[in-house]
């Protein structure tokens, strides 16, 4: 794949800095950082220009020197220039250059008297006392980049978004409250329900940013601030997150927000869209000749432009700048769902009974649910064996004779074993609604016999749906190698479901997959896998995936009522089997 602007920028910037670390040219080094500032800024990729044959010494700052240079990196990824540079100083050494004050100038004199070369030596450097000694740093500088390198470790931490949102929710609580009139808004990665956030974007309107600013750097929870100025203020909390705040004036507070919003590649998108139609765009508006067309409301600029408005999840550069005015997807909604299919009780390892899981989901609004305990090969959850399961098909047949309002379905979450066999007899299970196949061990099989092993399973009588298909948990556990196209395709094949898992360190499905799913035209189940009855609330999450995943109410399979579902998992037993 091409090389982006913003990489070949990277590379530039990259062979600036080392020039300046070697003591080389002046004039080079201000040409190749000249060249990335206009590659980073450009709307229209380098691969299309390069494509129409467009002459790239033409673009301002380039010349035809750059213009070879870009070329070798569009063919080869890389310079020769950069591994002619790293033969003489390590690459590591420009990961110094992202420590707040440490310049290239500054990295030079920590190359040159003290040989660091990485962030771990410049620590010990700095602890042991040596920084001070060097000319232009001193014991000032010694403590900010001890401070910046502790720093550095916890904020490329990367959170949980339901970590975050308590956080989150909290401070644009206390902005509001703050100027009751302003408008708040969470942007970047947590608006568009990316699963992890590196970072928090809040953006406000106000005509008086000052007490919004001194608000947020005075919060309890923030130990440092690391910027504080008229319109942005950057802090850092206890939890090693970054938290950003800029404040825009009301006529902009559209654009900002569609800005900040990004990702970057869908700004890309936009930004390149407005050159062809003869606009400039950035936070400030959309303008014509220094007229500002659009800013107010994010509608208002994507309507300039002829799109829709895209809903934040969509904006990732994946087809949503291919919309036109009624073809947006109407994206799912918490709202839609009228039941959950995944949940456990204290009858394995749920922390609440049958009846406060079914009285905890009507008080939200459900239909029905369906209680699917483990089996018995999870003894650390105690699993129900074919006895126990019988037991609990009774129990529920008597709590739906009791309560009214909300259907208790009967379900388990069955083992798939290594051979793919399913843990519990074909006898018990076909006397269930709904039977979840789920993988709880053997995460290192080899890619080929964990996908046959979990094809097997989907053939097997009385299957239904796949639980959290590659296992992952975020930020914990890489996913087990499995091939989900396969998975997916199989499942269109068998007409039996999939799950997106809706447990904030699940959320599996991804939003790629779930995608895929969506084309191929098998339904998604978007379940808690709730533990107690405060786990319900979780279905937001999946939620949030979902709409990434472009999916609407008819994709998802908990979306039906409960006459429209009943004959869909029936047919998933039948099909497989089933009397």
């Amino acid at each position: 794949m091409a090389l982006q602007n913003r990489e070949i920028a990277g590379l530039f910037e990259e062979v600036a800095n080392l020039l300046e670390i070697a003591g080389e040219n002046p004039f080079r080094i201000r040409a190749y950082r000249n060249a990335a500032r206009t590659l980073a800024d450009m709307g229209e990729e380098l691969s299309g220009l390069l494509k129409d044959g467009k002459d790239l010494s033409t673009l301002p700052g380039i010349g035809k020197d750059l213009a070879a240079r870009i070329v070798e990196a569009m063919e080869t990824g890389t310079l020769e220039a950069l591994g002619e540079l790293h033969e003489r100083i390590p690459a590591t050494v420009t990961d110094l250059l992202a420590l707040p004050g440490l310049g290239p100038k500054k990295v030079k004199v920590l190359f040159d008297q003290l040989g660091v070369t990485t962030l771990d030596e410049l620590k010990q450097a700095a602890v042991a006392g040596k920084v001070r000694e060097l000319p232009g740093l001193g014991a000032k500088t010694e403590k900010q980049i001890i401070e910046a390198i502790e720093r550095q470790a916890n904020t490329e931490k990367r959170f949980l978004r339901a970590e975050v949102t308590p956080v989150a929710e909290a401070l644009v609580a206390l902005l509001r409250a703050v100027d009751p009139k302003a408008r708040v808004t969470i942007g970047g990665s947590y608006r568009r329900a990316k699963e992890t956030v590196g970072d928090l974007d809040l953006l406000a309107d106000s005509a008086n940013p000052a007490p919004l600013m001194e608000a947020l750097a005075g919060h309890e929870d923030v130990v440092q601030v690391l910027a504080q100025g008229p319109t942005k203020t950057s802090v850092v909390l206890r939890s090693g997150l970054q938290v950003d705040l800029r404040v825009v004036e009301a006529s902009s507070y559209g654009a900002a927000l569609q800005y900040f919003t990004g990702s970057q590649a869908h700004n890309i998108a936009v930004r390149r869209l407005a050159q062809q139609k003869g606009f400039k765009v950035n936070e400030y508006g959309l303008t014509r000749e220094d007229e500002r067309v659009a800013s107010e409301t994010e509608a208002s600029l994507y309507e300039a432009l002829g799109l829709p408005w895209i809903p934040p999840e969509l904006r990732e550069d994946r087809g949503e700048m291919d919309l036109r005015p009624g073809q947006v997807p109407r994206l799912v909604e918490r709202t839609d769902l009228c039941g959950d299919l995944h949940m456990h009780s204290t009858a394995s390892d749920g922390k609440h009974s049958i009846r406060e899981m079914a009285m905890a989901a009507k008080e939200r609004g459900f239909e029905y649910i369906c209680i699917t305990d483990h089996s018995k090969r999870l003894t650390v959850a105690r699993g129900l064996d074919e006895d126990r399961l019988r037991q609990q098909i009774d129990e529920i047949d008597r709590l739906n004779e009791e309560i009214s309002g909300i259907t208790i379905l009967k379900g388990s979450e069955v083992d798939i074993l290594e051979d793919g066999a399913l843990d519990l007899d074909v006898e018990v299970l076909s006397r269930l609604d709904l039977v979840i196949g789920s993988v709880h061990s053997l995460f290192k099989l080899s890619r080929e016999k964990q996908t046959e092993r979990v094809l097997r399973a989907m053939d097997a009588p009385c299957f239904t749906l796949l639980a959290h298909p590659t296992g992952r948990l975020l930020l914990g556990r890489e996913p087990y190698d499995i091939d989900v196209a396969r998975l997916l395709e199989h499942a269109r094949q068998r007409g039996c479901f999939v799950e997106l898992n809706a447990n904030p360190q699940r959320l599996d499905l991804d939003d790629r997959y779930c995608r895929m799913a969506r084309e191929l035209g098998v339904l998604i189940s978007i379940d808690s896998d709730a533990h107690r009855t405060r786990d319900f609330d979780n279905l937001h999450y999946g939620i949030g995936q979902a709409r990434r995943a472009w999916l609407e109410k008819e994709h998802v399979l908990n979306t039906r009522p409960l006459a429209e579902l009943r004959p869909l998992l029936a047919a998933t037993m039948r099909r497989n089997g089933s009397a």
